[in-house]
């Protein structure tokens, strides 16, 4: 008897307590975090209040929240590489060469893909090949032959310091494509170029001239 006696005390109070603790849904009590509870809703690519938002930073405050879109500094999106260690200047191309692609290799469908982003961004100019003659290169001119021997002896960290800030005509591609996809276009670019040992050799070989031509005849 005493035990049920216990058990409906406890019971009791239990109910009580859980009764005095919700006693309103409309306050439902303190709430440790409010801010993360009730957090300010927004969509990424609509207009903003003026009244509400503020892209100038010296102008938050208030009932204004500053907010420019841009994510955090030193942020990295899920699944995107480290960013390129150099600055844009002229020693940083110099030693650009040192940073090696953190791309080993590429799968199959990996290698369409880059073959894919080259030929929307890069063939208009250097061509399908990668041989400088895309459909701009006579309107541009000084247009790069990626076949050449100095191309295929360029290190990719140099090859994608030109493509992230661009280098003489060309203008950056940071903005098109992503860290990882400038990388696997470099190792696309590497298909479509001969080995170095033959590209040195069709360079080193002396050009026929005319009088050797009509001796081989």
């Amino acid at each position: 008897m005493k035990r049920f006696t216990y058990i409906t005390a406890i019971l009791v109070a239990a109910v009580a307590v859980s009764v005095a603790s919700c006693d309103s849904k409309r306050k439902p009590g303190k709430i440790y975090m409010p801010d993360m509870t009730y957090s300010r809703a927004y969509e990424s690519y609509a207009e903003h209040d003026t009244a509400k938002f503020t892209m100038d930073i010296n102008d938050k405050g208030g009932d204004k929240i500053f907010y420019n879109s841009m994510p955090p500094s030193g942020t990295l999106k899920r699944g995107e590489l480290y960013p390129y260690p150099l600055a844009h200047d002229t020693n940083s191309y110099k030693i650009s060469g040192t940073v090696k692609n953190p791309i080993d290799s590429l799968t199959k469908d990996q290698l369409a893909e880059a073959g894919r982003l080259f030929n929307i961004n890069c063939a208009i100019c250097h061509g399908e090949k990668g041989g400088g003659n895309g459909p701009l290169s006579s309107k541009i001119g000084a247009i790069a032959n990626l076949t050449l021997p100095n191309y295929v002896a360029m290190a990719d960290g140099t090859m994608f310091y030109s493509i992230t800030y661009g280098k003489n005509d060309m203008g950056s591609y940071a903005s098109q494509l992503t860290r990882a996809q400038r990388w696997s276009i470099i190792k696309y670019v590497r298909t479509l170029q001969p080995k170095a040992e033959a590209a040195t050799a069709a360079t080193a070989a002396p050009a026929k001239t005319d009088s050797t031509a009509k001796t081989a005849k």
